[in-house]
């Protein structure tokens, strides 16, 4: 019963975070922007709640988290819930799988699956429909991707006082 209300409690404290931080990245003026680019937060939290979860919680968050930024950045309906879904279950799978979960797992994670999340963004929303695509990877892609990394070690350390606070290790999951 205390197993099922800690983790219930902690399914609401990432969506209320997942909430928190779309609000924060989407506020004009509150980040600055470094190169014209602006962080998505999102992106190193599901990676961090992913590192964190069980594969089909990770994957939920994933498209939750992707829905947020599905709202609030430009492209189609659904594809950073779609990315950021399977990402984050394959994540989830991986760390509890083969890895063990600390902040050099957790660094190495971010790297490239945020990268390739930013790579994704801009291949499939951008190169096609645009000229001038390695300006744009350049100018704007990579600066967010760069910005965005700052944020994980930050995130990740959070995320992981939450779970070990309500008892996610008491099954395993760390």
């Amino acid at each position: 019963m205390i197993r099922d209300l800690n983790k219930l409690i902690r399914y609401l404290a990432y969506v209320l975070e997942l909430l928190v931080l779309f609000m924060l990245q989407e506020t004009p003026g509150l980040l600055p922007s470094i190169f014209g680019a602006r962080p998505v937060l999102l992106f190193p939290a599901v990676v961090a709640i992913a590192m964190l979860e069980p594969e089909v919680p990770a994957l939920l968050f994933g498209v939750v988290g992707g829905l947020f930024c599905d709202f609030g950045l430009s492209g189609m309906l659904g594809f950073h819930a779609l990315v950021l879904g399977v990402l984050c279950f394959f994540i989830s799978l991986v760390i509890r799988t083969y890895l063990q979960n600390n902040m050099a797992t957790a660094i190495l994670t971010g790297v490239w699956s945020i990268g390739l999340v930013v790579l994704a963004q801009w291949f499939f929303l951008y190169f096609f429909q645009y000229s001038y695509p390695a300006y744009a990877l350049t100018h704007h892609y990579l600066p967010k991707y760069f910005y965005t990394l700052l944020f994980l070690p930050l995130l990740y350390l959070l995320n992981r006082g939450l779970s070990q606070a309500l008892g996610a290790q008491e099954k395993g999951t760390l």
